[in-house]
């Protein structure tokens, strides 16, 4: 078994269909030209910026390397950096001038034990051992033009896909679940274990209180986190706990087709589908994203060719009429919130949310007319502000 064939396969095929697509090619021709000799400095900036690990420094991180790439199967060179956080967090970098670069925080190598570090270690080479950094979503979503709305939802269901596959691959370096679980729960809580007992079933539990429509986002994970680019934490050591539970583990285990239906089905609570839902959650939904978005749009001079193509994006080709009553629509959005929170969850009026905030930023820049506006659903639908900062300056980067 090796790191290709543990790959979970949503996140191969989706990788495959993005880089095919007009906007990813377009915009990873014009890394490329930027380029001199495929140098972009990152070397630069952290050697500048953070501490080089040598073998003589850190030959214990070293000899962890070492046993992952052997695991993998990698053959580029690699260079290990730290710098100083309190915040638990790993980074792996795109390639440069035949050199890989893996960033650490300082606490992360503080406490986490060697084993955990296998987890963390074999995370960030399979972000390049699945060439992750091809897609470039950072670009793609706080470049100078703004995607199109369809492309976006596939960048984030893709990296968190890319997650799982990561995590996949850490997970055949550390070997014992337990000891992934615990990476996952120090890297979800910011907890080094020294104070509390870490308890796996109350852990996974939050999965349990995820899968009720009407119930809160789990107790401890920060609701914001539900729609970004990475997988809910419990989420991904369940999806973990479903791939030791398969043959790639045991013997007798659920097969790949099982365990990937199984992976999906996880997935999908942080992708509910309203646009072409017919539950009455999904057709309240539907009806307050058609009305904020022609707020949203008309927020600021007027409803542009911009403000138009991303709406049809969503409605279809046609469905915006320039003989609409505006002002009437606007005055139903008080009631359309109301029905939305009546009848659908708090995740489900987040991604309304969400996908608002994708129309505010059709021209590329959010006005504070359309922020207003945002604001405003956000009170009426039962979301706090700070959803709309963070998904506004989403981390969009693998790691």
């Amino acid at each position: 078994m090796n790191a290709q064939t543990v790959r979970c396969q949503n996140d191969l095929e989706i990788f495959n269909r993005l880089l095919h697509h007009p906007d990813v090619r377009r915009v990873n021709e014009f890394l490329e030209s930027r380029e001199d000799g495929n140098y972009t400095g990152v070397r630069r900036r952290l050697l500048s910026s953070s501490v080089r690990l040598s073998r003589e420094m850190a030959w214990e991180v070293h000899k962890v390397a070492d046993e992952c790439i052997g695991l993998l199967e990698g053959k580029t060179p690699l260079e290990l950096y730290v710098f100083p956080s309190p915040q638990f967090n790993a980074m792996c970098f795109k390639p440069e001038d035949g050199r890989l670069f893996i960033m650490f925080s300082s606490s992360l190598l503080e406490s986490f034990s060697m084993d955990e570090l296998r987890f963390v270690m074999g995370h960030e080479l399979g972000h390049h051992i699945y060439r992750h950094h091809d897609i470039p979503i950072g670009h793609l979503l706080q470049g100078g033009t703004a995607p199109e709305p369809r492309l976006v939802l596939e960048l984030f269901a893709w990296s968190r896909y890319a997650e799982i596959s990561a995590d996949r691959a850490g997970a055949l370096c550390a070997g014992d679940f337990d000891t992934v679980a615990m990476a996952l729960f120090k890297l979800a809580s910011g907890l080094s274990g020294k104070m509390i007992r870490f308890d796996l079933d109350d852990f996974l539990k939050q999965v349990e209180d995820m899968q009720l429509e009407d119930s809160e986002p789990g107790r401890y994970g920060p609701k914001e986190d539900w729609f970004a680019t990475h997988p809910f934490s419990p989420l991904r050591v369940k999806a973990l706990q479903l791939y030791h539970d398969s043959l790639y583990v045991r013997e007798n285990g659920m097969s790949r087709d099982e365990l990937e239906v199984s992976v999906q089905d996880l997935m999908e609570l942080m992708e509910p589908n309203y646009i072409e839902g017919r539950t009455e959650a999904s057709i309240h939904m539907r009806r307050l994203l058609w009305a904020g978005a022609i707020a949203v749009a008309d927020a600021s001079d007027g409803i542009g060719s911009d403000e138009i193509a991303i709406f049809e994006k969503f409605f279809g080709v046609g469905e915006f009429s320039k003989n609409l009553d505006i002002e009437r629509v606007k005055q139903t959005l008080d009631e359309r919130a109301a029905n939305a929170r009546n009848y659908s969850s708090i995740p489900q009026r987040m991604q309304v949310l969400r996908d608002l905030c994708l129309v505010a930023k059709a021209s590329g820049t959010v006005s504070a007319a359309e922020r207003g506006i945002l604001e405003k659903i956000a009170g009426l639908i039962a979301i706090p502000t700070d959803f709309i900062d963070q998904f506004l300056a989403l981390r969009v980067i693998p790691d």
